[in-house]
């Protein structure tokens, strides 16, 4: 009786799990809400359990720091991951990738876990464009989205130059309108 128990139990915490529904943030809504913005690239990662949850953890060496303390390397979490033999995985989570390079809006939990916010939402990819110039690109969410008010609404893609992306931060945080 008991092993059945185990055997279920642990079979239902390898399920993946449903779709996530998020709020749709705008970057002045990632900007404001965020505790820390960073650029920088991911140097390793490892999953753990922590609780019922399992993480995948992500060293960032920073390469610029546009919000928040002036740390050098952060370790970011994002739910799921393969630990043992138990697989978790959650709808919107984003991958990152070992050696590329990203901008991050970031929050810590009460926990003191550094998070990207909004999932995949507060995740940017940097690489150069056609001309050499580097582009801060954010594909569209595959994840339901609502407005503040709760309707449903359509995510889109983002794709800017990076100093583009860096000065609307930046007037942000200075009380200035987006451009």
């Amino acid at each position: 009786m008991i092993r059945m128990l185990v055997a279920t139990l642990l079979g239902c915490a390898a399920l993946p799990l449903s779709s996530a529904t998020l709020e749709r943030l705008t970057l002045d809504d990632m900007t404001t809400r965020s505790t820390a913005i960073v650029r920088g690239r991911v140097v390793s990662s490892y999953a753990a359990a922590r609780g019922p949850v399992i993480y995948t953890h992500y060293r960032i060496q920073v390469t610029e720091n546009w919000k928040g303390g002036d740390t050098p390397v952060l370790d970011v979490v994002v739910p799921g991951g393969t630990t043992g033999v138990l697989r978790q995985s959650f709808s919107g989570a984003p991958l990152l990738t070992a050696g590329s390079d990203y901008v991050l809006f970031l929050w810590r939990s009460k926990s003191s876990l550094t998070h990207i916010i909004g999932f995949s939402q507060g995740l940017f990819t940097v690489k150069p464009d056609g001309q050499g110039t580097l582009t801060a690109q954010r594909p569209a969410s595959s994840e339901p989205l609502l407005d503040s008010s709760g309707r449903p609404v359509r995510s889109e893609a983002l794709s800017m130059p990076l100093s583009r992306l860096r000065n609307a931060v930046r007037q942000t945080m200075a009380g200035g309108p987006i451009q």
